[in-house]
This record gives structure tokens, C-alpha cells and sequence, in this order.
């Protein structure tokens, strides 16, 4: 195989953004992310301080959403809140752009507030992710954020919240590798639920993608192999239910 497990494991995003999920579950959720190595934990933000202190000491990175789901806080807002995660420890921001000023074609306003966000981010070490939700969106306006993130230096260019009607295609996919810089990445959010689809959207280009599956993702990749399984019987099922 021409990867290695930490080549897949750090492609994920362990998601912990379901509203119903508990202290207990989130806790636990973190600690599933350490144990099988992912790229980043992304937690709903009140819940990022803990999860600050559980990753410590790994190489999992603490990650929030900033504007999230439906994008439609002022400027203003989403500089403070990702001001908080900052201060809270958070080292990746997942910001869901403006939706309504994209299909307006406001796209100073789009930009603006995008680049004060990465800005922000950057002066502090942070990297930003830039949620489009695609599924509300036509090429035009998805090949023009790509542009606008690029001018910006977004670290990534990501397809959706998870929580829109539809999640990452492999038609936006290879829309937003073909028109994002080289040095923005590409990540998938919504739909990569098995080890196969993570193959499939890899192939493409994409460096990142969200997933709530975790553990049934990398036991698979794990399983292909020949490694140890990790157990984890500690952690409740509902930490790791898809979206």
C-alpha cells in the first residue's frame, strides 16, 4: 500500500459537533482522537478548554467552528468568537463564510470577513479552514471563494458543515482542487463515513476530512494493515454516531 496509518489518520478531523452529545461524550470523544493519532478534535466551542487539556501532550490538535452552522453572524461576532478560541487554546478554526452575502455576490464583504478571520488567526499561530456548505451554492460562486481564499492564504478550503442537506461530492472536490492555490488544501466534510470513501477523496487531493466514524474508519485502515486494533471499550457508542 502506498500509505502508511499515520498518512490516513492524520487526514481526520475527529467531529464532536452533535448538540445532543454530553460532557461525558465529548471527553470521551477526545480521547478516542488521541488514542488513534487524528489530525485535530473539532469541538463545539464552550467545550474547547477541556479539550485543550485532554489533547495535551499528543499531536492531536484542538480545533473549534467559528459562524457555525449557517454562517450568518456579523463580522463582528465571528472576530470574537474566534478571538475566544484563540485564548482558549484552539490552534484550527473552521469558519463558515457569510452564505447569504456569497448568493448576494457581495463578495468585498465575503472577502473582508474572511481575511480578517485568517488574519487573526495566523498573527497567532492558528490555521483557518473556510466552510462554503456547497449545497446551497453554484459552480460560480464556489470557484470564486477557492479564488478569494487563496488571495486571503486560507489554510483550507472546506465543502460543508456536515449539518446543511447535502455533505462533500466528488464533482466540488476536484471543483475546489482544480480552482484553490496549490498552497490552500482541500477538505471534505459531510459523507466520508468509510475507510474506502477516505481512500477515494485522498486520491483526489484532499488532505483533511471531517468524520464523526472515526473509529470505524481507522479500525478498517488499521485492519488493511495488519496493525493492532485499539480498544476502546471505555468510550460510549453515541461519541462516535454519525451525522
Amino acid at each position: 500500500m502506498d500509505f502508511t496509518y499515520s498518512d490516513i489518520s492524520k487526514m481526520i478531523d475527529h467531529s464532536l459537533l452533535n448538540p445532543m452529545l454530553t460532557a461525558a461524550e465529548l471527553e470521551a470523544g477526545c480521547r478516542l482522537a488521541v488514542a488513534y493519532d487524528c489530525a485535530s478534535v473539532c469541538i463545539m466551542p464552550f467545550a474547547l478548554p477541556r479539550c485543550v487539556e485532554i489533547l495535551a501532550g499528543s499531536t492531536v490538535q484542538p480545533s473549534t467552528t467559528i459562524g457555525f452552522p449557517h454562517g450568518g453572524h456579523t463580522t463582528s461576532a465571528k472576530i470574537a468568537e474566534a478571538e475566544r478560541a484563540l485564548s482558549d487554546g484552539g490552534t484550527e478554526l473552521d469558519m463558515v463564510v457569510n452564505i447569504s452575502q456569497v448568493l448576494s455576490g457581495q463578495w468585498n464583504y465575503v472577502r473582508d470577513e474572511i481575511a480578517a478571520i485568517v488574519t487573526l488567526a495566523h498573527a497567532r499561530g492558528a490555521k483557518v479552514k473556510v466552510i462554503f456548505e456547497n449545497c446551497y451554492l453554484r459552480d460560480e460562486h464556489k470557484i470564486r471563494l477557492c479564488e478569494i481564499c487563496g488571495e486571503v492564504k486560507a489554510d483550507w478550503v472546506k465543502t460543508s458543515t456536515g449539518y446543511g442537506t447535502g455533505g462533500a461530492t466528488i464533482a466540488d472536490l476536484k471543483l475546489m482542487r482544480q480552482h484553490a492555490p496549490a498552497y490552500v488544501q482541500v477538505k471534505a466534510a459531510g459523507g466520508v463515513r468509510d475507510f474506502d470513501k477516505l481512500l477515494e477523496v485522498r486520491a483526489l487531493g484532499v488532505t483533511r476530512c471531517g468524520a464523526s466514524r472515526t473509529a470505524e474508519i481507522l479500525d478498517d485502515a488499521r485492519r488493511r494493515l495488519n496493525l493492532t486494533p485499539i480498544t476502546l471499550s471505555a468510550i460510549p457508542a453515541s461519541s462516535q454516531s454519525g451525522y
